[in-house]
């Protein structure tokens, strides 16, 4: 009984991992049913409708072991899209468009309603208080019906706790009730098919988010798996494995958690090399979970779409979120950002979510004068937009991309940590579009009076941040310097460039904007981690506090005779770290090749190779497993 209750029964403090033994003893039983009733053609009606059902009943189990309880949610969701989904179609086949919109408004609030509950509760509730001096404290109303229904007391009304993928799989479900109301598909008739549409355990609590248009067609294909997709499958498991246990988990146990619990007791290099190992984890982390739901599905005969595409090689901070987390770029722009006029103009949304953080900034920073001069700049870009129509298009897709970044930002966790991380984002992305736009004169000029203007505060204001800015913005300074004598010797002398000369120029811009890049994306990491895994009733306070104590170390004078002491103390730590990042930097055709090499090996040799590779993933398999960071969000 002891054995079928651990089976069986939900545990918080043992998830259902991909990490985990037992999530792989789990699949194996799945997976050995599935091989029986999987339709393997397409007069199998039935048996497809059947595979569907029973996938829907196994990712409820998975989810439940994961989640416990809050399986409700999950099914509720599911049970309300579907139901709503029909009334829109319904409506736009009767030609009442004012109906299909209002089905899909009663959709999307109650999805985004359920999700501002439980994630952003603490966030308003606390800000609602410190602006009108309230007291008021947040309430689990599912708790308390829970409680009323058991009678037994034992769910906590006092504490809102976030269910895990709720992010994941409500965005999910908007993009199912906003395709059927722009007619790219017809609603699911099934409720078990549209069930497993939702829940399929895979990518459930971290992605990718499947856009109904691209998985709903799966639903009702055979099964069908080839010799090379098996091969690639298993590539992309032991990929992911490889990817969260050798990279993520042992930066994180061996030095980046370290370093984040407690700033001050490490030096300035031990904090910034936190920051630059951290970028690595969370994408080893995130993408390694991607791959061994890409890798599990394909063994099921589907196919999820990929999320990340070597972010690090990005040239500038818009690529970068073409690259990082494709399918919440991807919804965000279609669900968001072109909603709110796109490149086009500006809508209502656009003024209300600027009347929105405007309320926010003045909440966070207790100044009424934030929340004005947020209001008065965007009237100023508007006034702009308005009086400069041949810009106007720029400015309103800037705007709106802005806006796309800080919601963005507020999807990742409900702390302004996350605002801060969205809006850097965002900036990065705006002062490179007019940046390329710029002329060699003017960056210099900008670059002259940015540098200048940093070495004045640092002057009468001396603090770590500033020494922090001096460096980089001085770096920055040289590199425009170098970059602007050069192509001016180049039009003085008149110099005509041949092929190595071009290829030696573009291979040293890439590299410089690689760098700059990845370090830009690594700084804004600093407010996102330190608002990572707190408790969302402290985030705030002990987010900001984190990523003071970060700055004012890394911003202090350093003792560089202890940095070779410190890099061969933690030589392993930096070994790793280099290597993934070189075969992260690897040209893609290489991986491309390695992995088709895989892919098709004799069976006998991928399964030696398997062998190996569980053996040496095992040995880097830490006492306390880590759960995977997405999961929180």
């Amino acid at each position: 009984m002891n054995f079928l209750h651990h089976i069986f029964a939900f545990d918080p403090n043992s998830p259902l991992l991909f990490t985990q033994f037992y999530f792989w003893a789990f699949f194996a039983v799945v997976y050995a049913l599935f091989a029986v009733i999987a339709p393997i053609h397409k007069e199998q009606q039935n048996r497809i409708h059947i595979r569907n059902a029973y996938l829907m009943l196994v990712s409820l189990f998975f989810y439940y072991k994961t989640s416990g309880i809050f399986l409700l949610i999950l099914l509720f969701v599911t049970c309300s899209d579907f139901l709503i989904a029909q009334r829109i179609f319904s409506a736009k086949t009767r030609n009442k468009p004012h109906a299909a919109k209002a089905w899909l408004i009663l959709s999307v609030m109650i999805d985004l309603g359920i999700l501002c509950y439980f994630k952003y509760a603490y966030f308003f509730t606390n800000m609602v208080n410190d602006m009108f001096g309230t007291g008021f404290k947040v309430f689990d109303i599912f708790a308390y019906i829970g409680n009323g229904f058991s009678e037994s007391g034992r769910f906590m009304v006092d504490k809102i706790v976030l269910p895990v993928g709720i992010s994941f799989y409500i965005f999910q479900v908007i993009s199912y009730s906003a395709d059927v109301y722009r007619g790219h598909i017809k609603p699911v008739k099934n409720l078990l098919d549209f069930g497993f549409y939702v829940s399929f355990f895979p990518q459930l609590v971290a992605g990718p988010i499947v856009r109904a248009s691209e998985f709903i067609p799966q639903l009702y294909k055979p099964f069908h798996l080839s010799r090379h997709w098996l091969g690639l499958a298993v590539f992309w498991i032991l990929n992911g494995l490889t990817k969260k246990i050798v990279l993520s988990d042992y930066l994180a146990v061996n030095f980046i958690d370290r370093v984040f619990e407690n700033p001050l007791l490490f030096s300035g290099f031990e904090n910034l090399s936190a920051l630059f190992l951290y970028s690595l984890q969370v994408y080893a982390d995130f993408s390694g979970y991607t791959d061994i739901a890409i890798g599990v599905a394909m063994l099921m005969g589907f196919y999820l779409p990929k999320n990340f595409n070597s972010p690090y090689k990005s040239l500038n901070p818009q690529e970068f979120w073409r690259r990082w987390h494709i399918s919440l770029s991807r919804w965000l722009k279609t669900y968001l950002y072109i909603p709110l006029g796109g490149n086009r103009n500006a809508t209502f949304g656009t003024f209300f979510w600027i009347a929105l953080f405007a309320v926010i900034g003045t909440w966070l920073s207790g100044s009424w004068i934030v929340g004005a001069s947020v209001v008065i700049i965007a009237c100023i870009v508007l006034v702009v937009a308005l009086l400069k129509p041949e810009r106007r298009k720029k400015i309103y897709a800037n705007l709106n991309s802005f806006i796309t970044m800080l919601l963005g930002g507020l999807w990742h966790g409900a702390s302004w940590n996350f605002l801060i991380w969205g809006g850097l984002n965002g900036i990065g992305m705006i002062i490179y579009k007019w940046w390329k736009d710029m002329s060699w004169n003017l960056r210099i000029t900008l670059m002259s009076l940015t540098f200048a203007a940093i070495l004045t505060i640092k002057h009468f204001y001396p603090a770590p941040v500033w020494n922090l800015f001096t460096v980089w913005v001085g770096i920055l300074w040289i590199g425009t310097c170098i970059r602007y004598i050069y192509n001016l010797l180049i039009r003085l002398f008149k110099v005509s460039k041949d092929i190595w000369l071009t290829r030696i120029e573009q291979a040293l811009g890439t590299i410089w904007a690689v760098a700059q890049t990845f370090t830009f994306i690594t700084f804004t990491r600093l407010f996102f981690r330190s608002g990572s895994n707190l408790d969302p009733a402290t985030a705030n306070h002990e987010a900001w506090e984190t990523a003071q104590n970060m700055v004012q170390q890394i911003g202090s004078a350093w003792d560089t005779n202890m940095i070779p002491l410190i890099i061969w103390e933690y030589k392993e730590v930096f070994a790793l770290f280099l290597t993934g990042m070189f075969i992260h930097l690897l040209p893609e055709r290489w991986k491309r090749w390695y992995r088709t090499q895989f892919a098709m090996m004799p069976l006998w040799l991928m399964w030696i190779v398997v062998t190996i590779c569980v053996v040496v993933l095992y040995q880097f398999i830490t006492a306390d497993l880590q759960a995977f960071i997405y999961f929180q969000f």
